[in-house]
């Protein structure tokens, strides 16, 4: 039984699949491609001739060919992210995959890079102009949450410097500050939202850093 074909691609969105086999070009217009490559799908409009995109060649692909004879790869940015594949991620990017992009655990992949401590993704995450820092994923944590619960205090600093919300809460009600599982993170994170100052019995009362006034004295 033959699979049935993949949806077609909406605007502003791209398909990617693997190549199973080697597709040999009849004619110039279209594209040469080898086993295993990565094909990128910008244009599904003529149902017979798909254009792609591979190994920066862009060129025409017999849509049945696609169909039958390639592996459909689902978030590939998410997966270069988890991955810590930089060049994968940085392909991607240039043939417009979406960056802020869901998987099934309603996450992005600026998530998946905070969340495996891989910095250079995160930094050539944040080159994207429309990148969202705040996005909470089905169990509510941010890519915020997910830096300071793997203990990543230089990706807590990089994603406090780009302005990720401090405030959000998660589905369990806890802060990022909440699930911080090391000093660095926690003073990171505590240095953002206001300075604390820490009484002889161990009290901890969050002051704002613009007033002199603690919140919670009686």
């Amino acid at each position: 039984m033959s699979k049935p074909p993949p949806k077609p691609v909406k605007p502003g969105q791209v398909k990617v699949f693997r190549a199973l086999y080697t597709f040999e070009p009849r004619t110039p217009d279209e594209l040469y491609f080898e086993e295993g490559d990565i094909i990128y799908i910008t244009d599904m409009s003529d149902t017979n001739w798909w254009k792609g995109t591979s190994k920066g060649r862009t060129g025409l692909i017999p849509s049945n060919y696609v169909a039958e004879q390639a592996e459909s790869i689902d978030n590939p940015l998410h997966e270069a992210a988890k991955r810590g594949n930089l060049s994968w991620l940085r392909e991607c990017l240039d043939n417009r995959v979406g960056v802020n992009g869901l998987d099934k655990a309603g996450s992005t992949a600026l998530y998946w890079a905070c969340h495996g401590g891989h910095k250079d993704i995160v930094e050539m995450l944040f080159t994207q102009p429309n990148i969202e820092l705040n996005q909470q994923n089905k169990l509510g944590d941010t890519a915020l949450h997910a830096a300071a619960w793997k203990g990543y205090a230089d990706i807590v600093q990089l994603l406090l410097a780009k302005g990720a919300r401090t405030d959000l809460r998660n589905n369990e009600k806890k802060l990022a500050l909440d699930m911080a599982t090391n000093a660095a993170c926690a003073s990171l994170l505590k240095k953002k939202q206001g300075t604390v100052i820490f009484l002889p019995s161990d009290l901890a009362l969050r002051c704002s850093p613009n007033i002199k006034q603690c919140r919670g004295l009686s």
